[in-house]
């Protein structure tokens, strides 16, 4: 079994893609990134989270939206 993480909280995936946890919070409350609730953390699973890197290249994540959502 590998030792990466499949999921990410909001601070780790902020952490790894150079965004910031504000923003990123932000992308969740918009509904544009899905998480997995486990009481109040929220996981971002990886491979969610590189889909919404790649859809949203070149856009203005502060603009709620500019913002493409992720399923």
């Amino acid at each position: 079994m590998s030792n990466i993480k499949m999921g990410l909280t909001i601070e780790e995936a902020a952490e790894c893609t150079g965004i910031g946890r504000n923003t990123m919070r932000k992308l969740v409350e918009w509904g544009k990134l899905p998480v997995l609730k486990v009481g109040r953390k929220a996981i971002i699973r990886r491979d969610t989270l590189e889909r919404f890197m790649s859809v949203n290249q070149g856009r203005n994540l502060l603009n709620e939206n500019d913002v493409r959502k992720v399923a």
